[in-house]
Order: structure tokens, then sequence, then C-alpha cells
């Protein structure tokens, strides 16, 4: 799936992927590419900058830990970042359906 199809829905999806677990930035591209069924494949240069937009915004916070003998950047939803995913769930919901009703094929 190309990065463009994803503009304005790849915030929710990060936030999605930490929702339960601090994650670092590999760990969240291949839980993005596990998720999707392989069908979204983030460049790195997508997918840091947006870490750090977010964690900008308040999304997300990091810290430094030790994964697998490697120091990485980790992070974790915030509750401002809990309050963006509800709303970008619902404003996905609400795009769904607008796309769905608009491209359904027509029943005579």
């Amino acid at each position: 799936m190309k990065a463009d199809a994803l503009r304005g829905h790849l915030d929710p999806m990060i936030l999605a992927v930490v929702e339960h677990e601090p994650l670092h930035g590999y760990a969240i591209m291949e839980a993005l590419q596990e998720r999707s069924g392989g069908a979204v494949d983030l460049p790195t240069g997508t997918l840091y900058p947006a870490l750090r937009r977010l964690e900008r915004a308040g999304y997300l916070a990091s810290e430094w830990s030790t994964v697998s003998g490697r120091k990485r950047r980790t992070y974790q939803l915030t509750s401002a970042g809990q309050k963006m995913l509800v709303d970008g769930r619902g404003e996905w919901e609400t795009f769904r359906t607008v796309i769905e009703g608009v491209l359904r094929p027509r029943t005579s």
C-alpha cells in the first residue's frame, strides 16, 4: 500500500499499535506490517518523522531503553494520544461509511 493512500490515517494507526504496550520504532513498523497482513510497509523516512510529530504534539511519550542489548527510543501512548486515537477511530468509521456508500454497487 502506498504511503499516499495512508495520508490522514497514519497517525491513528501508529497510536493504535502502541495503545497497549510501549514499542520502539522498528517494532512499530513490524506491528503495522503484521496487523495489515503485509499491506502497510512504511519506509523509515515516513515512520520516524511521524513519531517525532506525534511526540511533539503530546500524543506519544518516549524514553530510551535497552532492547536486545541495543539502546532504542521506546514510544508509548499518552492520555492525549488515547483521546486522539478514539477520535481517529470515529473519523475512520465516518470515512469508511461515506466511501462505502459511494463505491458500493447499486442494486436495482
